[in-house]
């Protein structure tokens, strides 16, 4: 997998180009397979479980991450648009640990697409802050690096490891 983290400060936008050698389909069950999604979501040091899982327009993901130290860090999806298997739209956001929205933490819209190439899928997600503050906030709190560490896992998991 070739994988590419680009932000736009301006535009307030963090942007992962993936490119797999793996065809649309298997691409799409990384995020659609809640056990595919707990294996690589999230760096490794904090592994995700998937509570609520309905990536359908309308439907919610609630997932949270344990720390090394055990503590869990709550995130909630709010799906806005899918058109499987090539692309959805949803709301991020922190959340409790009944799935709630947190309040007072940054929420965004990311777009995800995924493309047939020659030998795979290239898949591209796009998340968009509100403002540069909440840009910078999931900044500071490590989040580029966090899903650099995250999505280098997903090669495992479409070989099956």
């Amino acid at each position: 997998m070739q994988l590419d983290i680009n932000k736009d400060l301006d535009a307030l936008t963090l942007t992962v180009v993936a490119t797999f050698d793996h065809p649309v389909e298997e691409v799409w069950d990384l995020y659609a397979d809640p056990r595919k999604l707990e294996r690589w979501w999230g760096p490794p040091t904090y592994p995700a479980t998937v509570v609520e899982h309905d990536l359908t327009a309308g439907g919610t993901v609630h997932y949270y991450m344990t720390s090394p130290e055990g503590e869990q860090h709550h995130g909630r999806w709010d799906v806005l648009e899918v058109d499987a298997p090539t692309s959805f739209s949803i709301l991020d956001k922190f959340a409790d640990a009944d799935g709630n929205p947190a309040d007072g933490m940054p929420e965004a819209t990311m777009r995800l697409s995924i493309a047939g190439t020659s030998g795979g899928a290239q898949m591209t997600a796009v998340t968009t802050y509100a403002s540069r503050e909440a840009l910078d906030q999931v900044l500071a709190m490590g989040m580029e690096e966090g899903l650099r560490t995250s999505m280098a896992q997903m090669d495992g998991v479409l070989a099956g490891a």
